[in-house]
Order: structure tokens, then sequence, then C-alpha cells
């Protein structure tokens, strides 16, 4: 049997893992786009969860299994860590009051993970880390009727998903052109196979790798500013609701409002979350203790949290996300919009009013959690998401259950998406009419992107040699060139060309350069793409200031 501390023990060291070869997870993506990769992805999600269950004492399978699948749901970065934190939601099903777990009951839970992940996925890609995990619980599923034996179980598990991962290549050609597996599933092979070494009595994997290289340390610009905390203590729990008990959770936030603030209480049938600043934690947790049993309690001491705040390793701090407080839904509408770059930033949050503005896209995928701060953050009943990046649409659906408020994801896959689709909202229309009308808004406008090749790659016809220049059109990968300046006017005409090809009008194309090109340089290239389109057509720069990618064309 499988006791908790030894899962706790397996997924923890399973993080440590795949941290140590995210980069080779990452050179298996084919498309070498310099992007928030899918090996570091998925390595920042599980870390969540590893730094969650470091903290359990001596954990029951199913405290393990909830305190990861919270973990790993909120740190999700980036459609490959989400679909990984989906497959763990099956364990905290699965497990549900086991204090151990046998092999049937791992080979369902990983089963109903799988399920789980299949439904949270739009249009599900077969020769990817899904049908890893789908063939594998199905071993599994079939091992457990011979086998009861976790251990001879998972063993079955990881076998089947090494073999599985060997396929995907027959399932995408573009993997068999470019002579490699998924980079997702052999991420979720890397996990497995740590898990299995530590089933049958292996050790931990240390930090000593680790602790070898001192991190950098850095001044955080947040601890310059007093702070003025009237509370002392965040206080979060979650308590499984006792079926008998019939109190109101409304009756449970009255209380804790008149204890301290920042209270956020969600519920459903199973279970109450809790999220609240005050001096009496004790007193907290005495009352919620009346609506059933604890099943998670993490206390933090906020003055001291503040007063460490200002030295961080550089690492952390490169992702960091500002720490934003919860607010109360005032507004009818607000927004959130995920974008890098003080220029893009700037824009969404001053021009097109955009009530917070979450760091990341292309090189940094923010996780769920970032972003449901930044709804709970925002004073509005109805709050409206745009990802503008296809890799973040995802995580940021995952973040609607988990909202005190109503949330409307619009799956904007590019900034100019989100520009054209924030340009389209009407405060006097209902939630429904401005969904429609945002995104087609979105859907109208042409996105062109420049960037440069992160690694040598054989991609849809194209030798690519790293530090080329890469053109997109919508997403996909037009031309290779060697010189930037050559490839914006001649993407744009490409661009113009479909657009047309499709009955659809060009009178706007919109220059949004990167934080590596300087507005005369800009300009420039606007002369250029003018010259290519007719003078009829108004070309205008706006300065950005995105990492990685030179440029964004729209085109409207």
């Amino acid at each position: 049997m499988i006791k908790g501390p030894m899962l706790r023990d397996a997924m923890i060291s399973a993080s440590k893992a795949l941290s140590n070869v995210k980069q080779d997870v990452d050179a298996l993506n084919v498309f070498p786009v310099p992007d928030g990769d899918t090996g570091t992805n998925m390595s920042m999600t599980i870390g969540n969860a590893a730094r969650e269950l470091s903290r359990l004492a001596d954990p029951t399978a199913t405290e393990v299994a909830d305190v990861a699948s919270s973990a790993l749901l909120r740190g999700a970065r980036g459609n490959s860590g989400v679909i990984l934190s989906l497959l763990f939601r099956g364990f905290s099903k699965g497990l549900k009051g086991m204090e151990e777990a046998d092999g049937t009951a791992l080979a369902q839970a990983l089963t109903l993970g799988t399920e789980g992940a299949y439904k949270a996925v739009m249009k599900p890609t077969e020769g990817t880390i899904l049908t890893v995990a789908r063939e594998a619980a199905a071993a599994g599923v079939e091992k457990a009727k011979e086998n009861n034996d976790p251990i001879v179980v998972w063993e079955a598990i990881c076998e089947e998903a090494e073999a599985s991962l060997a396929r995907t290549p027959d399932l995408l050609p573009q993997l068999k052109k470019a002579g490699v597996v998924d980079a997702g599933g052999k991420g979720l092979c890397i996990v497995m196979e740590e898990m299995l070494r530590i089933f049958k009595g292996g050790e931990m994997l240390s930090d000593a790798n680790a602790a070898a290289a001192a991190p950098v340390k850095q001044k955080n610009a947040v601890a310059e500013f007093e702070q003025d905390i009237t509370f002392t203590y965040c206080t979060e729990f979650i308590v499984g609701r006792d079926k008998k008990c019939t109190l109101d959770p409304l009756c449970l936030r009255a209380y804790l409002e008149s204890i301290g603030d920042c209270v956020v209480v969600v519920d459903d049938e199973e279970i109450i979350k809790v999220h609240v600043h005050t001096n009496n934690p004790g007193k907290a947790m005495e009352e919620a203790i009346k609506y059933g049993q604890f099943e998670t309690v993490k206390v933090e001491n906020m003055r001291i949290q503040h007063e460490n705040a200002g030295w961080v390793e550089e690492e952390d701090a490169a992702a960091a996300q500002p720490v934003l407080e919860r607010v109360e839904p005032e507004n009818e509408y607000g927004f959130v919009a995920v974008a890098a770059g003080e220029g893009l930033k700037s824009l969404f949050h001053d021009d097109l009013a955009c009530d917070q503005v979450v760091s990341g896209g292309q090189t940094m995928n923010p996780s769920t959690d970032d972003i449901l701060s930044a709804i709970e953050a925002t004073p509005a009943k109805t709050v409206f998401v745009l990802p503008n990046n296809k890799n973040i649409i995802l995580a940021a659906e995952q973040a609607v259950p988990l909202a005190d408020r109503r949330v409307c994801v619009l799956p904007t896959r590019t900034i100019p998406q989100g520009i054209s689709a924030m340009l389209a909202f009407d405060p006097d229309s209902d939630v429904e009419a401005n969904l429609v009308a945002m995104q087609h808004a979105a859907d109208n406008v042409s996105t062109g992107s420049l960037t440069f090749a992160a690694r040598d790659s054989d991609f849809e016809g194209h030798k690519i040699k790293e530090g080329q220049i890469l053109a997109l059109n919508n997403g996909k990968l037009a031309f290779v060139d060697d010189d930037v300046n050559h490839a914006v006017p001649k993407l744009a005409k490409t661009l113009a060309n479909s657009r047309r090809a499709e009955g659809k009008e060009l009178n706007f194309v919109t220059v949004i350069y990167g934080e590596d090109v300087t507005e005369d340089e800009a300009e420039a290239v606007c002369e250029s793409i003018r010259a290519k389109l007719g003078e009829d057509v108004d070309v205008s720069a706006l300065p950005g200031g995105q990492p990685v990618y030179y440029y964004f064309l729209s085109m409207e």
C-alpha cells in the first residue's frame, strides 16, 4: 500500500526530477520560438505543489492528493501545466477519504484525471500528453484486475506511458519529421518514473545541486515602501463540509469580516475555501470548524513576510507578480488582460481601461493563481479576461470556478486580438452581447509577429537555424529570414494578401514594436509597409516594449 508520506515524497521528488531536465524537455518542442516552453511550465506547476506538500508532516493519502490538487491547479502555467494539474486533480477524487492507496485506487485516480483533462481541452489532440496519460491509465486499470499491488500497477502505468510516448510521432506528423517525441508526454513520463522510484523505496532527490549554485540576491522595489499592516496573519483553510450541518457559509463570511479583512469564502457541496487577514486566526478556525473538518490550514505572519520581502532570489523576482488585494465587486464590468512590456501594459491599463494587467505572454506564462488574484482584485461583478496568448487560455479558464465573481474568458490568442476586443466593448450592452461583439472583433484582426529562432529546427519544410528571423502569420510560420527589417514588410504583404483572399477589408495596420527596437527603426519599417501596401492603408507605430518579439503587426 502507498501511504500518505510516501505519496508526498514521491511527488516532491518528481518535481525535482523534472526541474533537473526541464530544458531538455523544452528542447523537444518542435516550433523553436522562444516562448514559455513545456518543460519549464510543467516544472513550475508541479514545483508549486512540492512547496505545499513539504509542509505536511504525517499526511494521509487523501490529504496529499487534496493539497497537491489545489496547489497544482493554482500554480498551473501553460497548456501542459494545466493538463498536468488536471491529471492530478483526479487523485484528489480517486483517493478521497483514503489513508493509503492500493493499485486499483491509483489506476482509477489517473483515469479520473485523464477524463477531466480531455473534457477541459476544447479540441484534444492525440499524440500528446493526453494520449500518454489515457493509455497509461488504461494499462493500470487492466493490471490492477490481476494484481492489486500498487507498485506492480504503477510499473505497468510507467511502461505503457513510455510505450505511448514512443508512438506519439506516429500520431503527429510534425513530431516524426522533427525526429522527436511529444514534450508534454515526456514530462509526464519523467514525473511517473520518479514516483515509481520512490514507491520502490528509493531516496528522494536532494537539493544539493541547486544549493551549490548560490542564488544571486537583489533588492525588491516593493520593500522600499512602508506598508501599514492592520491585520497580522494571512489565514487560509479548506473545510470539508459536514453533510449534517445546516449553517449558511454566508454567516461564516459575515463573522470573518467582523474580525478581519480581505475575506474570501467560496463554497460548493463538498468544501468551503476561506481566506482572511486577521489578528485572531484561532477565532476564525473556531468558527469555521462548526461547518465540518479542516482539510488544509495555512497561517502566515505578514509582518515577517514584509520584513523579508526586500530580498528575493533573482530567478523568482523575474517571474514574480505584484501582490494584489481582493476587492469587493462594486462595478458591473471589469477587465483583466495579460501582456508583457511596459508599453503594452500602459496601453491596456491606461488607454483601454483594463483594471488589471497580468505580466506575461510569450516569454512567461502566468499561473492560474496569478490570473485569479487579478480577477479578485478587480472591483466588478463580471470580469472579462483576455489571455492574449493561446498558451494562457486554458490556465485562465481554470480560474473561472475558483473566483468569487462571474468570470468570462475571451479566448484571445494574440495582443492585437485583445486590443480589438477591448475596443469593441459596449458598457450599455449586456454580458452576452458584449461577448459576441468582442469575440467578433478579435476574430476580424489579422496578427503578424516577428521573433527569432531559439534553436535549430526542421519545421513544416523550413530548415531553421538558431537566431534566424521567424515570421508568423496568425501564429503559423510564414517564412524564415535573416534580416528583420526585410522580413517586416514582406510579412505585412503576406498578411494583406491573406485578408483580401478571405474577402476582408484592410484599412489599418498597427506596428507594435518591442524593447529591442528604436522609434526610428519602427518608423522606417512603417514606411516600407506603406510602400508595399499603398498609401490608402493607414500605417502607425506603437511602442509595446515587449521582450523577445521584435514586432507585432495588427491588420484591420
